[in-house]
């Protein structure tokens, strides 16, 4: 009985809500190559969610067959013409084509048109994390603290740099900073890295530069890693609690700004990270997002929303990525062939989507393998 109570709560609590968020990333990359695809009148032979043996599906009075299948940690989109879901081009299958099914494949449409196709499904992910943060913040608003500095702690990053009790936090490196908590995840995404905090100080503007120190700290639903820290408090005071209301119009721009916040904080982690400023403590693969779905369900619906979000924009960059086989890889291909007049060889493609493969490969079991870590507690 309590293996079934533990299979139960395994699924409802961890693997339903996973299979939840992937699930409504996943379809809207595809959709964005498939909305794109059918506008340059590319032949889309499947639109898949999920990869291996097909569940269940229909097939629509343009032949395109789409299908839920079996292992649901992605999907894809196969246009006419391509040898596998990652969209490597088939020779054979062109040759076998008539003159009038080439001019829908994918290859025999212009670069343009290619790299608009490929471009759309992570400027899809993009969208949907806006529209997703639009319609909360016009639901419900954004509440906080506001950043005023209650105390500084003695030998910290924040005492270095200038900061004093009383000063209040109004950008950080140019970035409007409205509650106590953008301030704390501007901090902990920029370990080791110079900050030009502007603060409002007596009235007066002052600009200061803080570098976080690099500590382990609580970061996410109780987890430490290795992260940014300054060494202050902010005030608890309820005077201090603000609550941001805003507009339609509003909304979409600040999911538009929350959106960008995130794709910077992402890509200067990871430049952190490659340079050796940053640990590689935050990376995760699928288990580590299963385990944060199931967290944040328990929060609720709407924290769960805001998780599909985040994840829509984590797709999006990871598919921008110059590697071949991935989005970007793709366009780094298209874009080689605008500037020769004529693509690369079908050798160098070959090669580089083996290698992007290869890659890629590695790159799962290195995020797996820390995922499997964390939960044993060896992680270091």
């Amino acid at each position: 009985m309590d293996f079934i109570t533990s299979a139960y709560g395994l699924v409802a609590g961890t693997i339903i809500p996973f299979l939840f968020v992937l699930t409504i990333v996943v379809f809207f990359h595809e959709l964005g190559h498939f909305a794109v695809a059918r506008w340059c009148n590319v032949k889309v032979d499947a639109f898949s969610v999920g990869f291996g043996r097909e569940l269940f599906g229909r097939t629509d009075r343009k032949g395109t067959r789409w299908k839920l299948c079996w292992i649901p940690l992605g999907g894809y989109v196969k246009f006419a013409g391509d040898e596998n879901a990652a969209s490597v081009p088939s020779r054979e299958i062109i040759a076998q084509m008539s003159e009038e099914e080439r001019k829908t494949a994918f290859i025999a449409k212009p670069v343009w048109q290619r790299a608009a196709v490929v471009a759309a499904g992570p400027i899809a992910n993009f969208i949907l994390a806006i529209l997703i943060f639009a319609v909360l913040f016009v639901s419900f608003g954004k509440q906080g603290l506001r950043p005023v500095v209650e105390e500084v702690f003695s030998g910290g990053a924040a005492q270095r740099g200038g900061i004093v009790a009383g000063d209040v936090i109004k950008e950080i490196d140019g970035r409007k900073i409205q509650t106590f908590n953008e301030l704390r995840q501007v901090v902990l995404m920029n370990a080791n890295t110079p900050l030009v905090f502007e603060v409002d100080r007596d009235g007066k503007m002052v600009s200061l530069t803080v570098t976080p120190d690099a500590k382990v700290k609580e970061v996410f639903l109780g987890e430490k890693q290795m992260a940014g820290d300054i060494g202050l408090r902010g005030s608890s005071d309820p005077e201090n609690i603000i609550l941001i209301k805003y507009t339609p119009l509003e909304a979409v721009a600040e999911g538009g700004h929350e959106t960008w916040r995130i794709i910077s904080g992402t890509v200067s982690y990871i430049w952190g990270v490659v340079t050796q400023r940053q640990s590689a403590d935050q990376l995760g693969g699928p288990i580590r997002v299963a385990q944060i779905s199931g967290q944040v369900a328990d929060l609720g619906f709407v924290p769960l929303i805001s998780l599909a979000a985040v994840l829509s924009v984590s797709i999006g960059l990871i598919n921008l990525a110059p590697v071949p086989i991935l989005d970007g890889g793709h366009l780094v291909y298209f874009a080689a062939e605008a500037l020769r007049g004529k693509p690369l060889s079908e050798r160098v493609q070959d090669v580089g989507f083996r290698i992007g493969l290869g890659l890629v490969l590695m790159l799962m079991v290195f995020v797996t393998w820390k995922d499997i870590m964390r939960l044993v507690g060896t992680d270091s």
